[in-house]
């Protein structure tokens, strides 16, 4: 009876939206859906419906806060093709195993006082350092959380969250700040040892795990899997969405360079023009790797990363082709399988064996 009358009158129409709207507002429900694992989310830069828990709840994936680290020829628990992370500051040399990466995602480490966190994702397979000093020096945590299927890092200090792949903060007292990225590279351990033979390795006993976990493969059979778990902003078939490439971005302008092609070659070094910048594009054989230099010999920063994960961010990229046959045409119109069944009991299965639990 009162449904009727109130669809009868435009007042008490009015009224009952007015009622809805405050239930809606003022609600522990609609608080609660404001934030996410601890993380208020009232004021995201980006669309809300791309984040999502991944299952852990923050810190549940631990930081390395004091890392250990051990030369190079007292290191005995990599193999030459192992992959690592080398960063070299002013001269000091460091390589962060990338199976120790996958285990805890981030690393608050320094070089010569200067602090810096290392970034790995499982997920998109991408490896970022950053300058840590952003409005003071920030030392970051795993919230729990993904933005295009990739990590977010949080500040201990502001409990800001900062998106790896775009580095910046997307919520928080910091959103909008962005983090310098410093320049990485995702290589063999026979390469990044042969190029720093002085360099330092982040060594498995940290403390945290037993030493043996981190030889575990924490998803097997995804990196040659067609499936994406968490929903992406864009999306785009002309590569398989694991395709392994080297992302660029130089003066507002984006451009992913498939491994492969650049393997493919056959003219070396690879001359390319990117923001009307002349770049080459040093290759390192058996390594998986490229090398961004501009003319004068410069290193510039790039991530490796997964082809869905690069889009996903940069939808305008441009995609270099080698010249001739391009050894990724033939993938075309490889369809992205957004794995809808991915539950968070999946997932929390998946976590469980990813640390031992």
């Amino acid at each position: 009876m009162m449904t009727s009358h109130l669809h009868q009158t435009r007042q008490h129409g009015l009224a009952l939206s007015t009622l809805t709207s405050f239930f809606l507002i003022f609600s522990p429900f609609a608080l609660k859906a404001q934030s996410l694992n601890g993380f208020d989310l009232s004021d995201l830069s980006v669309p809300k419906k791309y984040i999502q828990s991944g299952g852990p709840q923050r810190d549940e994936i631990p930081s390395i806060d004091n890392p250990r680290f051990q030369e190079a020829d007292d290191y005995h628990r990599l193999h030459s093709t192992d992959r690592v992370l080398g960063v070299e500051i002013d001269g000091v040399a460091k390589a962060y195993p990338i199976k120790i990466l996958d285990k805890h995602e981030i690393v608050n480490d320094s070089f010569n006082g200067k602090p810096v966190v290392v970034t790995y994702c499982p997920l998109c397979g991408s490896g970022v350092a950053f300058n840590a000093d952003a409005n003071g020096r920030k030392s970051f945590g795993v919230s729990g959380l993904l933005y295009n299927s990739d990590v977010l890092l949080y500040d201990r200090q502001t409990d800001s969250l900062w998106s790896q792949i775009k580095g910046e903060a997307i919520a928080g007292p910091l959103n909008g700040t962005s983090l310098e990225q410093i320049v990485t590279s995702n290589t063999t351990w026979s390469t990044w040892k042969a190029n720093h033979p002085d360099t330092l390795v982040l060594s498995t006993n940290q403390g945290i795990y037993p030493e043996q976990l981190y030889e575990r493969e924490s998803y097997p059979g995804y990196a040659e899997s067609k499936k994406v778990w968490f929903p992406l902003e864009n999306k785009n078939r002309k590569l398989h969405p694991k395709e392994v490439v080297l992302g660029l971005e130089l003066n507002g302008e984006y451009k992913a360079y498939p491994i492969r092609e650049l393997e493919a070659k056959e003219e070396l070094p690879c001359i390319d023009r990117v923001a009307g910048q002349d770049l080459f594009l040093e290759i390192e054989p058996g390594a998986r790797n490229a090398v961004v230099r501009d003319m004068e010999g410069n290193i510039l920063p790039s991530i490796s990363l997964y082809w869905f994960a690069w889009y996903a961010f940069h939808p305008e990229t441009d995609i270099f082709k080698a010249p001739g046959k391009s050894v990724t045409k033939r993938r075309r119109e490889t369809k992205i399988f957004h794995d809808t069944n991915y539950s968070y009991a999946r997932h929390r299965a998946r976590y469980g064996e990813r640390y031992g639990r």
